[in-house]
């Protein structure tokens, strides 16, 4: 199991991709510094803590660089769980950075509610006609590739669909933080039966799977965040002088650094408990990850704000890494799974006892 520190120096290369970076050049630049084997691994099966370790210490330098890297991540874990050999068609050039994937669930209709979905897959000779709409596509003006999740007549079905079966992409989400995002519109493609993942109606159990996969790694990222902000502020609140003396001579200077820190241990702990629950496939493994994602990603929120608090002014002024960090923080609380629907997951299990 590598640890934060084993990524540290290749994440190095990524500081400063935000916005105006060469999206697509970022997916070549994940593959030869390593990142792309983490998500798409040799043996074709996602170490979990060292998943974690990954998107800490690249989150910590470049939030876009880290969800792109996830984004790949969640489209490939789907071809890695159908398995079959075909999936090397995708997967091979993916891990090479020759091809970038995307995973295309959310509807306009169909956030968080995954088996409200409404696209659909009509059985056709020798295939299937898709029809409908994706929307907040992470990857989808850079991905060659997409698994498409949809509504055929044995239930919610997994398919990959290429850009080239006449997928239109939409660039049409601008998110306050840059990301490479949008939308997709499915009708007209068509796609063949061997691209079909599993059996009809197994999409939900696959999109499920591969969240339970991904979601501790989202806490992960929230700590390299929340890393770089408390790092940001202790920097600045040793030259930083106010009446006469360093920020950091103050008590409630010190007060607040210490929560921060407190936060940022206990979140840690939590992504790297959840971690160990998913390796090990135990029966707690999905509260871990609840668990993980809500307090890890609330507690960043939390630090970033104290640390922008702390910059004062300059907290909210472009170019600032502490305000770059406010931007991007915020979506860790909604992605793959809101804080609400975490909280009602570890009600649930708690219930079952």
């Amino acid at each position: 199991m590598l640890a934060t520190e084993d990524f540290e120096e290749p994440a190095r290369g990524f500081e400063g991709i935000g916005d105006g970076a060469d999206a697509r050049g970022v997916v070549a630049h994940l593959a030869t510094e390593g990142f792309t084997a983490v998500v798409v691994p040799p043996g074709r099966s996602v170490d979990v803590a060292t998943l974690c370790a990954a998107r800490a210490a690249l989150a910590y330098h470049s939030a876009m660089a880290d969800s792109i890297l996830a984004c790949i991540g969640l489209g490939c874990q789907p071809l890695m769980l159908a398995g079959g050999d075909a999936a090397e068609r995708w997967l091979t050039p993916t891990a090479a950075g020759e091809s970038c994937a995307g995973f295309a669930l959310t509807e306009p209709e169909a956030g968080s509610d995954v088996a409200g979905m409404q696209a659909r897959a009509e059985r056709t000779s020798g295939g299937y006609q898709l029809s409908g709409r994706k929307t907040f596509i992470s990857n989808a003006p850079i991905a060659d590739w997409f698994v498409v999740f949809v509504r055929a007549d044995g239930g919610p079905t997994a398919f990959v669909v290429e850009r080239a079966d006449g997928l239109r992409v939409e660039d049409d989400v601008p998110l306050s933080a840059p990301h490479p995002i949008g939308s997709l519109e499915l009708g007209g493609v068509f796609v063949d039966e061997t691209r079909r993942l599993g059996e009809e109606g197994q999409g939900i159990k696959l999109a499920l799977a591969t969240l339970d996969t991904f979601r501790a790694s989202v806490g992960a990222a929230a700590c390299g965040m929340a890393q770089r902000a408390l790092d940001e502020a202790l920097a600045h609140v040793k030259t930083r002088r106010q009446f006469g003396k360093p920020l950091s001579e103050f008590q409630l200077t010190q007060a607040r650094l210490a929560d921060c820190a407190t936060d940022l241990a206990a979140a840690k702990g939590l992504v790297a408990e959840a971690a160990r629950q998913v390796a090990g496939q135990t029966p707690k493994a999905k509260i871990a990850v609840a668990m993980a994602k809500l307090f890890a990603t609330e507690a960043a929120s939390r630090i970033v704000d104290a640390a922008v608090q702390l910059f004062g002014g300059l907290g909210v002024t472009r170019g600032v890494k502490v305000e770059e960090l406010y931007r991007e923080v915020r979506a860790l609380r909604i992605y793959e799974g809101t804080s609400e629907i975490q909280k009602l997951i570890i009600a649930r299990e708690l219930l079952r006892g």
